[in-house]
C-alpha cells in the first residue's frame, strides 16, 4: 500500500509539474497580441494568482470530502502556518536574482542539492535525528543527479549564460537555505499538529496569496501594469489559470506525499524528476547517454533502492514484533 501510494504521488507530481513548466515557459516567452508585442513579466502577480487559486482548490477539495478547515486548527498552528507560509515567499525572489549571475552548472548543482538543506535544517532547527542509512540515501541522489545533469550536452545559449559571481552563489545559496527551513517546518508542523496536507495547502497558499497581494499593494505600479497587460492581451489569462491549476492539483499531491511521508521523500521526487523524465525519452526515442551519465543513474537507483529495501525490512520486523506481542497475550 505505501508503494502503491508513492506510486501515485511520483505520477501526480511528475504529470502535473511537466505541464505546469511547459505553461511557464510559455507565459514568460510568448509575445502576446496581433502585433506579437507583449511580454508577460510580472511573475509576483503569477504567484499571487497561483497562491489564490491552489487556496480555493483546497478549499474545494476539503468540502468535497466533507471536512471542516477549523477541524483541529489553534492559534499556535495559524502562527506556525503564517511563519512557514512567510519563509517560502521570499524565498524564489532570491532565486530568480541568483540566475542573472551564476552560469549553468551551477544552476544545476544547486536544483541537484536540494535534498542536502532539507536534511540539514531538520537537523538544526528541529535536532530530528536521521537513521544513517538516510545520509547514505540522500548522498548518492544528490551526487547522482548532479553527475547526471552535468553531464548533459549544453546548448550554446546556456553556455553563454553569466559568469558565477559571489553574489550569486549567495543568492543562490540563500533560496537552498530557505526551501530547508520551509520544507523541514513544514514536516515540524505535521508532526506537533494533528493537521491533514490539505488544511496546510489551503492555510499556506491563503497567507503566500495574502503575503504577494500585500507586497504589490507596495509597489501598485507592479500590479497595476500586470492587470493592465491581462486587460490588453486577454489570450494570457487563460495560460494563467491553466498554469496556475496545473500547480494547485500538483500541490494537492505534494502536500499529500508530505503528510504521508515527509519533505525528503518529496524533494527526493521533484529532484529526480527530470532525470526520469529523459529516461522516458532516452528509450521512447532511442536516444543514448554517456557512461558517465549511465553511472549517474546506477547511482540514484542505489539510493531509492537502499531505502526501499530497509524499510521493507523495516515492516517485516514490525510485522513481526506485532505478531509475537499479540501471542504474548494469549
Amino acid at each position: 500500500m505505501t508503494l502503491f501510494k508513492i506510486g501515485i504521488s511520483v505520477i501526480g507530481i511528475y504529470a502535473c509539474f511537466l505541464t505546469w513548466g511547459v505553461l511557464q515557459e510559455r507565459i514568460s516567452t510568448t509575445p502576446y497580441g496581433e502585433k506579437k508585442d507583449g511580454r508577460f513579466r510580472y511573475f509576483i502577480f503569477l504567484n499571487m494568482i497561483q497562491s489564490l487559486l491552489a487556496s480555493t482548490v483546497a478549499f474545494s477539495c476539503l468540502t468535497i470530502t466533507g471536512k471542516t478547515i477549523i477541524e483541529n486548527i489553534n492559534l499556535s498552528l495559524i502562527k506556525s502556518l503564517i511563519q512557514v507560509a512567510f519563509v517560502g515567499t521570499i524565498g524564489p525572489p532570491f532565486g530568480y536574482e541568483s540566475l542573472k549571475h551564476i552560469d549553468y552548472p551551477t544552476i544545476i548543482l544547486g536544483k541537484s542539492c536540494k535534498l542536502v538543506p532539507v536534511m540539514m535544517m531538520n537537523v538544526i532547527l528541529y535536532r530530528k535525528k536521521f537513521p544513517f542509512y538516510k545520509y547514505i540515501v540522500v548522498f548518492l541522489v544528490t551526487v547522482g543527479v548532479s553527475a547526471f545533469m552535468l553531464l548533459q550536452p549544453i546548448s550554446e545559449k546556456k553556455k553563454t549564460m553569466a559568469s558565477n559571481s559571489l553574489y550569486g552563489i549567495m543568492l543562490l545559496s540563500t533560496n537552498l537555505l530557505i526551501d530547508g527551513i520551509t520544507n523541514s517546518t513544514q514536516d515540524q508542523i505535521f508532526h506537533k499538529f494533528k493537521i491533514t496536507g490539505l488544511q496546510m495547502m489551503f492555510f499556506m497558499n491563503l497567507f503566500s496569496g495574502a503575503f504577494t497581494f500585500s507586497y504589490l499593494l507596495l509597489n501598485y505600479p507592479e500590479l497595476n501594469n500586470a492587470i493592465e497587460f491581462c486587460g490588453k492581451y486577454p489570450e494570457v489569462i487563460k495560460d494563467i489559470l491553466l498554469f496556475s491549476l496545473c500547480g494547485a492539483v500538483g500541490q494537492c499531491f505534494i502536500f499529500f506525499t508530505l503528510q504521508n511521508f515527509g519533505s525528503l521523500v518529496v524533494v527526493t521526487i521533484t529532484v529526480t524528476r527530470k532525470l526520469f523524465t529523459m529516461l522516458i525519452s532516452i528509450f521512447w526515442f532511442d536516444h543514448h547517454l554517456s557512461i558517465g551519465q549511465w553511472f549517474a543513474v546506477a547511482l540514484v537507483f542505489s539510493g531509492i533502492g537502499l531505502e526501499s529495501y530497509i524499510k521493507k525490512l523495516d515492516n517485516s520486523k514490525n510485522k513481526l514484533d506485532k505478531i509475537h506481542d499479540s501471542e504474548k497475550k494469549k
